[in-house]
């Protein structure tokens, strides 16, 4: 009885893979019949489930990643009220995007600057040199931004018309002098100066004035100041026979070739 007792135990401890397997055996069959179960439940609930494949988990996760970022360019929420439609954007706004992004490649359009915020109120007329003049811009920009920006958002800059409003139109309610503030700014556009011309110099004119040229440089122009070409930078021989400088030049050829109409042979 010893003897049988210790062989099976070492035929145990020998196999131990055996002996574990066994339990896990059962389990896993027990989780195949179980996924079965469950895949006929789903397939009577939806009969059409069979036939669209299966997406992976990853699949799912970018689908949500993706319509989370379409939400959120276009200002809509997921679940919330209204989410299907997009939040529709002012003019107003629509002109302080355009302002916010000018000059700036790197700008967004969800806040602007100072130097922006400047040329947004010369631009739409809000400085008038009077009641608003750039000082009053800037103080405005300095009172409305919080201390660690530099830059303002769209509710900030609303807040900062409605200041500079109650300064121009002293004699208008709040309301009325908002609306006409924001009538400046609704539909405009950053005003892009055109290409820097050239200041005419006199000194300038001189030096390119072939006229005024003098010595060899002279030799190299004409009266109109069109250029010689070769002849005003190499000396050619001149073989006509007459002097240099010689003011009848040709003269006699025209002397000697004179046609002779009318007169009697």
């Amino acid at each position: 009885m010893g003897t049988a007792e210790s062989t099976k135990r070492k035929q145990k401890t020998a196999n131990p893979s055996t002996a574990q397997k066994e339990p896990h055996s059962h389990t896993s069959m027990a989780d195949q019949k179980d996924n079965i179960d469950d895949f006929k439940v789903q397939t009577a609930k939806h009969p059409n489930l069979g036939s669209a494949p299966l997406r992976q988990h990853s699949e799912q996760s970018k689908d949500r990643a993706s319509k989370r970022l379409s939400t959120e360019s276009n200002g809509t929420s997921d679940g919330g009220v209204g989410s299907s439609t997009p939040v529709e954007v002012t003019a107003l706004e629509e002109s302080f995007r355009r302002f916010a992004i000018h000059g700036d490649t790197r700008a967004t359009g969800k806040d602007m600057h100072g130097k922006n915020w400047s040329k947004l109120c010369k631009d739409c007329g809000v400085i008038d040199g009077k009641n608003i003049t750039l000082t009053d811009v800037d103080i405005v920009f300095s009172k409305v931004k919080k201390k660690s920006c530099r830059a303002i958002t769209y509710d900030e800059f609303k807040v900062a018309l409605i200041d500079l409003a109650k300064k121009k139109y002293k004699e208008k309610t709040g309301e009325e002098a908002e609306a006409e503030v924001f009538k400046l700014i609704e539909g405009k556009t950053p005003v892009i100066a055109g290409v820097t011309r050239a200041v005419a110099s006199p000194t300038v004119s001189r030096l390119t004035d072939p006229t005024k040229f003098t010595g060899s440089h002279k030799e190299r122009f004409d009266d109109t100041g069109r250029g010689k070409g070769k002849a005003g930078r190499v000396d050619m021989v001149d073989t006509s026979g007459y002097v240099s400088g010689y003011k009848h030049r040709g003269s006699y050829e025209k002397k000697v070739n004179k046609p002779t109409e009318g007169k009697p042979m």
